[in-house]
């Protein structure tokens, strides 16, 4: 993998690959016994292009416990489906994957501009050209989160930065969900700027702030209570304004690098 990221080491495992069927499995995971049987079980009674499973977590420490709940929560990932352990159907992504080595040749393969969501953006080729993906409950593997603040804030900063760089390739975002936190935080941002001369822009970024705080420190009580497990709701607003503000930040410096700089690669 001469670059060392994971779109050029997936590539090159691909085209070094001789059957017919790629199965992706990535680090930080755990994976069930029978997990490739049932994603190529899967792929053949369904028929989709690209098949996988929900994105379940695994945790050890109190905060990759809190992280874990964040993860699951549409208040931090925007009610994405692959974030929902049961649910089985058509949708725009998936976790990992499993394709027909033919399928993933005649896509290009995973795009070597992109150090992150290259997953995402080969999902949104796929689609776009006509195919479909599935996920399936019975694909079973457990994802390790990030077990502190400043790694997971710097992960979903990737992710934002790299969003941009797939929005520009395409011309148009896979889904609304990836615009949010870029566009509040630059209305945060405007109205902090605003509030320095003018009384209602100091009136308008108190009442922002007010708004996320609430939607903030109420979706953890709801997640808490949801799941009855009051001891994280101490962390569980950092951990969700880490996902919101590392992405939004990322997502506002990938718009500075690739729209307004038009940077390529």
């Amino acid at each position: 993998n001469y670059r060392k990221i994971a779109s050029t080491g997936l590539n090159a495992a691909i085209r070094e690959a001789r059957g017919e069927i790629i199965v992706r499995m990535d680090a930080h995971t755990e994976y069930a016994a029978d997990y490739i049987a049932c994603c190529i079980a899967t792929l053949e009674r369904v028929g989709a292009d690209n098949v996988g499973g929900p994105a379940r977590t695994f945790a050890n420490s109190y905060f990759q416990k809190a992280n874990s709940l964040a993860y699951h929560s549409p208040f931090s990932v925007g009610g994405a489906k692959f974030h929902d352990t049961n649910y089985e159907g058509y949708v725009d992504t998936v976790t990992y994957g499993c394709w027909h080595k033919s399928t993933l040749e005649k896509l290009g393969l995973f795009d070597e501009d992109l150090v992150r969501n290259q997953d995402d953006e080969l999902n949104l080729r796929l689609v776009r050209a006509g195919g479909t993906i599935w996920q399936s409950p019975s694909i079973r593997s457990w994802y390790y989160p990030r077990s502190s603040i400043g790694p997971l804030f710097k992960q979903y900063m990737q992710y934002g930065y790299w969003k941009v760089r797939v929005i520009q390739k395409h011309r148009l975002p896979a889904s609304i969900r990836h615009l949010v936190p870029g566009l509040f935080l630059a209305l945060l941002l405007a109205l902090g700027v605003m509030s320095s001369f003018v009384y209602w822009g100091r009136v308008l970024f108190s009442l922002l702030c007010l708004l996320y705080g609430l939607a903030n420190v109420g979706s953890s009580v709801i997640v808490c209570l949801w799941n009855k497990k009051w001891k994280y709701i101490p962390i569980l607003p950092v951990i969700f304004a880490a996902y919101h503000f590392g992405y939004g930040s990322g997502f506002l410096l990938g718009v500075l690098d690739f729209f307004i700089l038009n940077k390529r690669a």
